[in-house]
């Protein structure tokens, strides 16, 4: 609300993690009765309810600070390597922490699980590169004409090019931090935000020498994340897709906790990666 009542041209992308991997278990228990739906599908699926929930509240309260600006989801097809190696070898988690039982169960029907980097034991799915956002100009479009726009939910809907350029579904999911650093980079954003629970990036994360990095270089993102200096599902993913946008862009990224994003816009708050 805060960037949309100062002008800003707002594209938003959220995450699905938790609720596909909830469509996942409905499929699973309803599949003696309905016939269950490819995991692209159910990307497709949480994207479209995710976004009219944001939609919908993002309207009203624009309307309720006497803003006319309108606010639309776009259901968002993002290009995948249909050979991409990410696609047999599960790391991307989705769904919420498993009991050691139902992990079990799961590794029984030869579906992945793995501890997430707080511990947690959850399923994880192929997860390709994106390279392509295929709405990509039908977004910078309605971002042009002031409308606030969500988009690339849950990472997008994963796609790949057959050898007649026409596009296929493919069972996986994309990081949504990635999709959203390629829509960023492909729209021309000046500012690339990534609004999580944590108000900034932490050295030495969970130990009691942890510290707040307010400023992080590319080659410093590198260096930290080559000796597994964050989580993996949970800021890993989140620190690489920022230093990808500064990297190929040289544009400005930001990472901090929702509350914070005005503060973090205005350099008070938050994670900031820089080129150098």
């Amino acid at each position: 609300m805060a960037l949309a009542r100062d002008g800003w041209d707002v594209c938003i992308v959220h995450g699905n993690g938790p609720q596909v991997g909830d469509e996942l278990v409905r499929n699973e228990e309803a599949r003696a009765s309905v016939e269950p739906l490819p995991l692209g599908v159910l990307v497709a699926a949480t994207a479209g309810w995710i976004g009219y929930m944001i939609q919908q509240s993002l309207e009203n309260a624009l309307r309720a600070s006497g803003s006319d600006r309108r606010v639309v989801t776009v259901l968002t097809q993002v290009v995948v390597g249909r050979d991409d190696p990410a696609l047999s070898n599960p790391r991307k988690f989705v769904g919420h922490e498993l009991s050691p039982e139902r992990a079990t169960e799961l590794a029984a029907h030869g579906l992945a699980t793995a501890a997430d980097g707080n511990g947690r034991v959850r399923r994880v799915v192929g997860s390709p590169i994106p390279t392509e956002v295929h709405e990509e100009a039908i977004i910078r479009g309605l971002l042009d004409e002031g409308v606030i726009v969500v988009a690339c939910g849950g990472g997008g809907i994963p796609v790949y090019r057959d050898a007649e350029g026409a596009l296929e579904g493919v069972d996986c999911v994309v990081d949504k931090d990635l999709a959203a650093a390629a829509l960023a980079g492909g729209i021309g954003a000046d500012l690339f935000m990534i609004l999580t629970d944590v108000d900034a990036v932490y050295a030495d994360w969970g130990k009691a020498t942890q510290r707040p990095l307010s400023r992080l270089s590319v080659a410093e993102v590198a260096q930290l994340d080559q000796n597994a200096a964050f989580g993996e599902g949970s800021m890993a993913p989140k620190v690489r897709a920022a230093a990808k946008y500064v990297r190929q862009t040289g544009g400005r990224a930001i990472i901090t906790e929702l509350s914070r994003g005005s503060d973090a816009v205005a350099g008070h708050a938050g994670t900031e990666i820089v080129p150098a």
